[in-house]
């Protein structure tokens, strides 16, 4: 197995937004705001090569979106998605799976393009998969959620006949498992790697940054904060039961770090790693 971190560029949320009731004076430290009050997000995937399958984990935004919608996100910076897969040594056409995480924008808007009038898959022979009651869940979306699901982003897999539902074995045998999660949003996929013997996990915004390692940095956009809180223990207890790295969609520095309980028994960065060091 081979694993490729594919960087789709930056963007910006609202700094209030992406740490909850973390005071400001606080998280400030971490990722300083601009005077929007806004601060800088990476958008990065992960491609997984094995059993001559290309497995790509989330896509990032896009850059289908009008004017208005990126004067809202600000997306920047050179990497893009396809140019990353490219450094990869691929092609949008070489890609075999897509595994949506979930269905906000920033997570899949990069699964489809737009050609013309039309909007077509992104990677023509891929499988793109989710999980089915998320699915549902995007479709029909909630107030609260409802700028976050784009149907642009979603319907045009299922009319490409390219939509398929994750079971947990469904990468079996392919050295992936999956728990979901449904503190962020309904039914979100958490992919666990077995890369070569070390376990990774891509906890998407269940753990969306090293910054947010405490317990209290807790996204005020998570629909359950408080099932995000114990969905964040049993992720803990499972990165320590098996010496496992956490691979970072949204952090704008680190790709990748194990953790460890200090003196005080807390959970903490024990060593930060980029992917190209395994």
């Amino acid at each position: 197995m081979k694993i490729h971190s594919i960087e789709t560029g930056k963007f910006k949320l609202d700094g209030g937004a992406m740490f909850g009731v973390v005071p400001k004076t606080m998280w400030s430290k971490l990722n300083p705001p601009d005077d929007n009050n806004l601060c800088t997000w990476a958008m990065r995937c992960l491609l997984i090569e094995h059993n001559q399958k290309l497995i790509l984990i989330d896509t990032g935004m896009g850059n289908k979106q009008d004017d208005k919608f990126r004067s809202h996100f600000h997306p920047h910076g050179s990497e893009t998605l396809v140019n990353s897969i490219q450094k990869a040594g691929y092609s949008t056409a070489d890609i075999t799976d897509v595994i949506l995480t979930h269905l906000h924008f920033d997570h899949c808007g990069g699964a489809v393009i737009r050609d013309g009038e039309r909007l077509l898959p992104q990677f023509p022979n891929a499988k793109y998969w989710s999980h089915e009651q998320h699915w549902h869940w995007a479709l029909t979306p909630n107030d609260r959620e409802k700028a976050s699901f784009l149907c642009e982003n979603i319907i045009p897999l299922q009319e490409a006949h390219q939509l398929h539902f994750l079971q947990e074995d469904s990468f079996q045998n392919d050295g992936i498992s999956f728990l979901f999660a449904y503190g962020h949003t309904e039914a979100m996929t958490v992919p666990i790697i077995n890369y070569n013997g070390q376990t990774i996990i891509y906890p998407a915004d269940l753990m969306p940054s090293s910054f947010h390692i405490p317990m209290p940095y807790v996204m005020a956009y998570d629909i359950r904060p408080l099932d995000t809180l114990s969905e964040r223990e049993r992720l803990y207890q499972l990165v320590l039961e098996r010496n496992a790295l956490l691979f970072f969609e949204h952090d704008p520095i680190h790709e990748m770090a194990s953790l460890k309980k200090n003196e005080s028994g807390r959970i903490v960065i024990d060593q930060y790693l980029q992917s190209n060091e395994l």
